[in-house]
C-alpha cells in the first residue's frame, strides 16, 4: 500500500493533517521536518509556482463519450511538487471544455478543518489493544529500534493502528523529499474550479475512505509496515520511480508498482480499495454520460483507479462507450489512439 496510497486515496490530504505531529521520526536523519503549521491540505492554498525547466508530465487523460456528451477521466497523484506545473494543455482544454468537476471526495469536505480529527479517531482500536500489541515482536522491536535513532519511540504511535502508522511513514518520506497535497493535482483543479466558478462534486466522502482503510485486515496492515520498516532507505527511490512514472504516463510501470504490488502482496485491502469502490463509482460515471444530453464532466480521481482491467477506463469501454486516450505529447500510443481535446466543445 505505500506506493497505491499516492495513486488512490485522496484522505492523504486528510493524513497529512492528522500525522503531522508524528511523522517527523519517519525521516532520514538530517532531513528537516515538516512544519504542521504549514502543512495544510485547504485546496484554497495559493497555486503551486510554475517551472519552465521541466516539460509538462504527459497527462494520464482519457475521453468517454456517448452519442451526445463526454466526461474525461484524469488519474491524479495526490502529492507533487511546484515544478510539475504548468500542466498539460490537454489538461487545461479539458478543463475548459468540461460543465463541471467531480473529485474522489468533495473539496469542501477536504478543506473542512475538523477532518484531520476525524482521521485520528478512524485510526484508533476502539478497544484495549495498541500498536506494540498488534505488531509481531520481531517487528515491534525493529521499528522500535528505528526510531529511536530518529529521536522518537512507538509509545508516540501506539495509539493508531498500522495503516495511518505505515500512511504516515509515507507521508513524512513524501513531505521531506519536497511532496505537498496541496500541489497534488487534484487540489489544484479544485482552485481552479473555484476560480472559474465550475460546479463541483464528489464520487464519496472523507468517511467512506476512512472507513475503507479501517476496514482493511489487520494482517495486510501489517505487511504494509513491515515494508517500510525493513527497507526505509529504499523508499525515497521507490517514491521518485513512482512519480516519474506518473510523469511520463508510463501505464505499465504504474500498474507494476501500484496495481499489481497490492493485488500480490495485500489482495483484500486492494479489493477494498480499488475494486469496491470502483464498483460503487462506475454507476455515477454512467450517469454522467446516459443522464445528460449536452454537459461534459472532467472526473479527477487517483491514477490507480484508472489502470487495469479492474480500472474505470477498461470497464467502460467493456460497456460500450467509446474511449480514448488523451495525449497529444504522447508518441508511441499502440493500444489506444491518442486525441486532443478541443476547448470549450
Amino acid at each position: 500500500m505505500r506506493n497505491a496510497t499516492l495513486l488512490g486515496l485522496s484522505v492523504l490530504a486528510v493524513a497529512l493533517l492528522a500525522a503531522a505531529p508524528l511523522i517527523a521520526p519517519a525521516q532520514d536523519a538530517g532531513s528537516v521536518a515538516p512544519n504542521p503549521a504549514t502543512s495544510t491540505a485547504t485546496p484554497t492554498t495559493a497555486m503551486p509556482a510554475a517551472s519552465a525547466a521541466k516539460a509538462p508530465p504527459l497527462p494520464l487523460l482519457w475521453k468517454l463519450s456517448d452519442a451526445d456528451n463526454a466526461v474525461y477521466l484524469l488519474g491524479s497523484f495526490h502529492l507533487l511538487k511546484p515544478d510539475d506545473y504548468p500542466v498539460s494543455k490537454d489538461i487545461d482544454n479539458a478543463f475548459a471544455a468540461a460543465d463541471k468537476l467531480v473529485f474522489e471526495v468533495p473539496p469542501a469536505e477536504i478543506s473542512d478543518p475538523a477532518v484531520g480529527q476525524k482521521a485520528l479517531l478512524a485510526a484508533g482500536y476502539g478497544d484495549a489493544r495498541t500498536l506494540s500489541t498488534v505488531l509481531p515482536p520481531d517487528l515491534r522491536d525493529k521499528f522500535s529500534a528505528m526510531l529511536a535513532q530518529r529521536g522518537g519511540s512507538i509509545a508516540q504511535l501506539d495509539a493508531y493502528e498500522p495503516w495511518f502508522v505505515n500512511l504516515s511513514l509515507v507521508m513524512g518520506v513524501s513531505q521531506a523529499m519536497g511532496f505537498r497535497a496541496e500541489n497534488g493535482l487534484d487540489q489544484h483543479l479544485m482552485r481552479q474550479a473555484a476560480t472559474a466558478g465550475k460546479p463541483t462534486s464528489g464520487l464519496e466522502t472523507i468517511d467512506v475512505q476512512l472507513r475503507t482503510l479501517d476496514s482493511t485486515p489487520m494482517a495486510e496492515q501489517i505487511v504494509s509496515l513491515q515494508e517500510f520498516v525493513d527497507e526505509p532507505q529504499k523508499m525515497p527511490g521507490l517514491l521518485s520511480e513512482l512519480h516519474q512514472a506518473w510523469r511520463d504516463g508510463d501505464l505499465a510501470k504504474l500498474d507494476e508498482m501500484t496495481r499489481g504490488e497490492m493485488l500480490a502482496k495485500t489482495p483484500e485491502t486492494y479489493r477494498l480499495l480499488n475494486v469496491v469502490r470502483n464498483d460503487a463509482w462506475m454507476p455515477q460515471i454512467r450517469a454522467l454520460l446516459d443522464g445528460s444530453k449536452t454537459d461534459d464532466t472532467l472526473v479527477v480521481v487517483g491514477a490507480m483507479h484508472l489502470l487495469g482491467p479492474d480500472g474505470l477506463v477498461d470497464r467502460m469501454r467493456a460497456g460500450g462507450y467509446k474511449v480514448e486516450r488523451v495525449c497529444s505529447a504522447c508518441t508511441g500510443l499502440k493500444a489506444e489512439k491518442a486525441v486532443a481535446p478541443a476547448a470549450n466543445q
